[in-house]
């Protein structure tokens, strides 16, 4: 995985305002933390939403790569986390690109609480897709993205991680799709099934 000094700089090519940089660094600083919802997470997420887009999928450009920077900007695994995350961009979003930019960008934030965009919410389809993107990984950057999920929650127990991890994944796996656009269910929901069922059982041996 790169440094972080070199994820900054790769971000910073990435940030779609054309200004704004002392907005992007506070950003970048409330990313740059241990665990999976770190630079590399934001960064993997930009790419998948850029390989979406290069599929097809006519998502607007502008609110939705907002909200992949604002998405998990505050995480410290509390349930409100997404809902800090948004406020932060009603709060500081108007005066660069307008009220009703900034309302979408929250809104899309706070969909990423639960995944579940309406089948026509083009821009939370595709911002949804990359964020779960993840789930679909070759075995070995799985198996560390499941070691950085633990790391966020090392307060918890085994048995209490395995739990409440199942529950999440659980949830995941109920739904008629993981993945809402069509080049996203092509490219990675059989392989995101996969590791779901996988981890999934290895979680149900530790609670057993």
């Amino acid at each position: 995985m790169p440094a972080a000094n070199d994820l900054r700089v790769q971000l910073r090519a990435h940030w779609p305002l054309s200004g704004d940089e002392a907005l992007r660094e506070d950003l970048l600083d409330a990313w740059d933390r241990p665990g999976y919802h770190d630079l590399q997470h934001l960064a993997d997420v930009l790419a998948r939403l850029a390989e979406l887009a290069e599929a097809g999928v006519d998502y607007p450009h502008l609110p939705v790569w907002l909200a992949a920077w604002f998405h998990d900007a505050v995480y410290d695994g509390e349930r409100d986390a997404e809902e800090r995350s948004a406020t932060w961009a009603e709060d500081v979003l108007p005066l660069t690109v307008g009220e009703e930019t900034a309302a979408e960008v929250a809104r899309l934030v706070r969909m990423t609480e639960t995944h579940e965009p309406a089948e026509d919410d083009v821009a939370g389809c595709a911002l949804s897709d990359a964020d779960l993107a993840i789930l679909a990984a070759p075995a070995t950057r799985y198996a560390a993205y499941v070691r950085s999920v633990r790391e966020e929650y090392a307060h918890l127990d085994e048995d209490a991680f395995a739990l409440g991890r199942a529950q999440v994944l659980e949830h995941l796996a109920e739904k008629p799709t993981l993945f809402h656009t069509e080049p996203a269910r092509a490219a990675w929901e059989s392989a995101a099934r996969a590791n779901l069922a996988s981890e999934l059982g290895d979680l149900r041996r530790v609670a057993s």
